[in-house]
C-alpha cells in the first residue's frame, strides 16, 4: 500500500430481492458478525455458480479486484445497472460489501447524490462547516477555506439561505465546492455533476484535474460522457453486469474496449436482444439504415433512411415512437418523436416504419448508435439501447471535398452569397 490509495480484493455485493433481511434476527446477527470479522456470510450461496443469483438474490458486484495508485484519476464506465454506483457506495462506506476486502489510505470525500450529507434546514454556510467537521477538520482550517469554497460555488448571494430552498443545480454546485476544497486524499464523484450547467461541469472537471496533478489527490469518476472521462482520467475500468470486463492504465484503451464491447451488439439481431425494457405489446425486431443491417455510410448519400421493423401482439392505435442518434461519447446528435408533427397512425402486427432524413442534413464522420423506444397509450412497450451501430465516412459532402477544420456533430448544405452594399 506504499504507493496505493485503494486496493480492492474479491469484492462482491449481494442484495436480497423483495425482503430486507435473512428472515430471522439470529441469521441477521450471524451475517453481521461474519462481515465484521472479515469472514464469508454463512447465509450466502457457495459453489461456482453462486454469482448467478436466483429469484430472491441479485449480485450487484461479483468478485472484482483492482488497485488505484495515489494521484491516479480512475474512470469507471459501464452501462446502467453495471454496478458502478454500488461500487462507489461501498468505497464511500455508505453500504457494506457482502464479501471481499477494501484497503483505503487517506480520507475520502464523496459526491454521489445531490446534497449527500447536507442538512436541509441549515444554510449553505452551516453545511460547509458540518461537512468539514465530518472529515475531521478544525474550524480554523474551514475558516481559511470558506471564501474559496463560496467563490467556487458561485452562489454567494444565497449562502446563508437554508439549502432546502436551493435548486438541484445550486445544491450540486455547493456540494462539489465543499468536497473539492476540504482536506481529503480521495475524491469520489458519480454522474451527479450532470445536474450542473455546462459551464460548471467544465469548471468542476478542471478542478478535479488540478487536485490530481497539482496536489496529488486520487479521483474516482463515474460518467456516461466518454468525452469528460477521456479529458479527466488517465486510467479506467469497464464494468459489465457487476464484473470488471477490462482494466487499463491508459484511458483511451479503456474507452476503446468499452466501444468495441458495444460494437459486438451490432452482430446480434434486435429480435434476439434480451437487454430491453417494456411490456412487450410492441416489439422491435429489426433496424436498418439505408437498407443495410450494418456497415459504413457515406455522408454524401442521397438521404439517410432509418427503417424499423415491428412484430406486435396486436394492432396499436396511435403509438409513440422515439428515436435518438448518439455518438459513443453519449452525445445526442438527433432526437426524433413521431408525435412532433401530430402524426397519428395504426401500427399493425407486422409492419415497418421508414424515417427519411434529407440530403441537406448529414452526420460528421464518426461512429454512432441508435436508441429506439415505443409507447402504447403512454406506457413503455419496448426500448432497445444501441439497437443499431454504424459508421459514417467522408464522401465529399461539400463540393471541394474538405470538411470544416473544427470538428462538428453534423454537416449542413449551405450557400454563401456576397452582395455589394
Amino acid at each position: 500500500m506504499s504507493n496505493l490509495a485503494i486496493k480492492v480484493e474479491h469484492l462482491s455485493k449481494m442484495y436480497r430481492l423483495g425482503e430486507i433481511n435473512n428472515g430471522t434476527l439470529w441469521k441477521d446477527i450471524q451475517t453481521w458478525a461474519a462481515i465484521k470479522c472479515g469472514k464469508e456470510d454463512p447465509h450466502s450461496k457457495i459453489g461456482e455458480n453462486k454469482y448467478l443469483g436466483d429469484k430472491d438474490h441479485f449480485w450487484a458486484l461479483k468478485d472484482i479486484k483492482f488497485d488505484v495508485k495515489q494521484g491516479d484519476r480512475l474512470g469507471i464506465i459501464g452501462k446502467n445497472g453495471a454496478g458502478k454506483s454500488t461500487l462507489l457506495k461501498i468505497l464511500s462506506r455508505i453500504t457494506t460489501p457482502t464479501e471481499g476486502i477494501i484497503k483505503i489510505k487517506g480520507k475520502i470525500a464523496s459526491l454521489l447524490e445531490v446534497g449527500t450529507g447536507f442538512h436541509s434546514e441549515l444554510s449553505g454556510r452551516d453545511n460547509i462547516y458540518i461537512n468539514g467537521a465530518i472529515l475531521g477538520m478544525k474550524k480554523r482550517r474551514i475558516d481559511q477555506l470558506l471564501d474559496s469554497i463560496i467563490d467556487f460555488s458561485g452562489i454567494e448571494q444565497h449562502i446563508d439561505t437554508p439549502v432546502k430552498r436551493y435548486s438541484s443545480g445550486m445544491y450540486v454546485r455547493l456540494a462539489f465546492a465543499v468536497a473539492a476544497h476540504l482536506d481529503s486524499d480521495i475524491l469520489i464523484t458519480d454522474e451527479v455533476l450532470a445536474v450542473g450547467d455546462a459551464e460548471f461541469q467544465k469548471k468542476a472537471l478542471g478542478k478535479m484535474q488540478d487536485l490530481s496533478t497539482g496536489e496529488g489527490r486520487t479521483v474516482l469518476f463515474v460518467s456516461h460522457n466518454m468525452g469528460a472521462v477521456k479529458n479527466l482520467c488517465n486510467c479506467g475500468i469497464v464494468l459489465v453486469n457487476g464484473s470488471i470486463n477490462n482494466i487499463f492504465d491508459d484511458i483511451s484503451k479503456t474507452i476503446n474496449a468499452y466501444i468495441n464491447d458495444n460494437m459486438n451488439k451490432s452482430h446480434i439481431l434486435v429480435s434476439d436482444r434480451t437487454d430491453r425494457q417494456g411490456n412487450g405489446e410492441i416489439r422491435i425486431v429489426n433496424i436498418k439504415v439505408n437498407d443495410m443491417s450494418t456497415g459504413e455510410i457515406l455522408n454524401n448519400a442521397e438521404q439517410l433512411e432509418i427503417i424499423i421493423e415491428f412484430s406486435n401482439k396486436k394492432n396499436i392505435i396511435n403509438p409513440r415512437i422515439l428515436l435518438s442518434i448518439n455518438t459513443f461519447d453519449d452525445e445526442c446528435i438527433l432526437f426524433l418523436d413521431s408525435n412532433t408533427n401530430g402524426n397519428k397512425f395504426i401500427l399493425k402486427q407486422k409492419e415497418e416504419i421508414r424515417i427519411i432524413l434529407s440530403k441537406e442534413f448529414a452526420l460528421y464522420p464518426n461512429r454512432y448508435f441508435i436508441n429506439v423506444a415505443c409507447y402504447d397509450n403512454n406506457v413503455l412497450a419496448d426500448y432497445v439501447q444501441e439497437a443499431f451501430i454504424f459508421d459514417v465516412v467522408n464522401g465529399t459532402f461539400f463540393e471541394n471535398g474538405n470538411l470544416p477544420v473544427s470538428k462538428s456533430v453534423c454537416l449542413v448544405k449551405q450557400k454563401w452569397e456576397v452582395k455589394e452594399i
